[in-house]
């Protein structure tokens, strides 16, 4: 793609783009009817949204939300299938920019990472290292400033067009994680900091790609300024050293810059300790010769297959995706040490066959 970076927005627009960014929108999900219904008038769809990009007249739709409650309580927003599109397009275009200068140490929502290459590098870093400090960013999604993020972005986008619907797309999420969010006061805030529009609505896939943009300020800190070793997940960061107090003076940064950003770092799942106790992270624990899942990972498993071994019997759940569902928790598992914990829960939950119809 070109690189280009003052003529981005006629690259997002253009009809290109936006099949690819249809293409990978709708992977897995076209029996979904609003996903079926835009496919029926693809190419109207599509030259329309293309339309109204350059003509300055596309306006986001309306989310819907909903809550999950594992493995804790999260509030979900769902934008109409047409602006996942528009998301899409955008992160395709805009992405290689930032991924130039994201670290190595950063896993979560790129391409060639994930938990799995994460939980390696943080077990290799246990390996060497005595002394950990576990950050975790309070409220991390419904606390992302919209202005402080459109400052992040015009650093290296300099396409009026392009941060011009990136704001657009921040501002349809204004206020959908209100009630998630905790009132904070920084240094040199007025009572007009309470307006500050805020909140990435989690789901989207532009919220994901700006998580990466917003936290790289952390993965900064610490490879090139207190050149410490570090891994991060979202805002889920390790760092190591050989010494306790290095590890002090890394959290009295972290928490400088984490203010910088207009965040606060979570008081109970912030902590310095050995990390031959077990290194908590991305549903595992690590030890320096082996690994183990989570318990609450297990217990949540445990509940699913209880939920889905009465929804099998009932005939409300098909043979085909209860096998992908555990297929999915046993390759989760299989990085860890549980050979016998998968036989041992399997065994203990057999699935009877579904109850005859009268």
């Amino acid at each position: 793609m070109p690189k280009s970076y003052n003529h981005l927005f006629s690259q997002i627009a253009s009809f290109e783009n936006l099949f690819a960014a249809w293409e990978a929108a709708q992977r897995g999900k076209r029996r979904r009817p609003d996903v079926a219904a835009f496919e029926r008038h693809l190419e109207s769809h599509l030259l329309q949204l293309e339309r109204q990009l350059l003509d300055g007249s596309y306006r986001p739709g309306r989310y819907r939300s909903f809550y999950i409650r594992e493995p804790k309580r999260r509030k979900i927003s769902a934008a109409p299938f047409r602006d996942r599109v528009v998301h899409h397009a955008l992160v395709r275009v805009i992405a290689p920019i930032f991924e130039a200068r994201f670290s190595n140490a950063s896993y979560a929502c790129r391409v060639g990472k994930g938990t799995h290459r994460a939980a390696n590098h943080a077990q290799a870093l246990v390996r060497r290292y005595p002394y950990v400090l576990k950050a975790d960013v309070a409220q991390f999604f419904p606390s992302v400033d919209h202005g402080v993020l459109m400052g992040l972005l015009a650093r290296h986008i300099a396409c009026q067009p392009t941060l011009a619907l990136c704001q657009t797309l921040m501002s349809s999420g204004d206020g959908i994680l209100a009630s998630e969010y905790t009132l904070r006061f920084f240094p040199g805030d007025d009572l007009f900091a309470a307006l500050r529009p805020r909140g990435l609505p989690i789901g989207n896939l532009t919220s994901q790609f700006w998580a990466n943009v917003y936290l790289n300020g952390f993965d900064t800190l610490f490879q090139r300024e207190l050149r410490l070793p570090h891994v991060r997940y979202c805002d889920d960061l390790l760092i190591f050293a050989d010494a306790k107090p290095t590890l002090h003076a890394a959290l009295a940064a972290l928490h400088a810059r984490a203010a910088t950003l207009r965040l606060t770092l979570h008081p109970l799942k912030t902590r310095l300790y050995h990390a031959d106790e077990g290194v908590e992270f991305v549903g595992y624990r690590l030890f320096r010769d082996h690994r183990r899942l989570r318990r609450s990972n297990v217990r949540l498993f445990v509940r699913r297959l209880r939920r889905q071994q009465r929804a099998y019997r009932a005939g409300q759940l098909s043979a085909k995706r209860l096998r992908a569902s555990l297929r999915s928790w046993i390759a989760h598992a299989q990085h860890a040490d549980t050979y016998r914990l998968r036989a041992r829960l399997l065994r203990a939950h057999p699935f009877a066959p579904p109850e005859r119809q009268p």
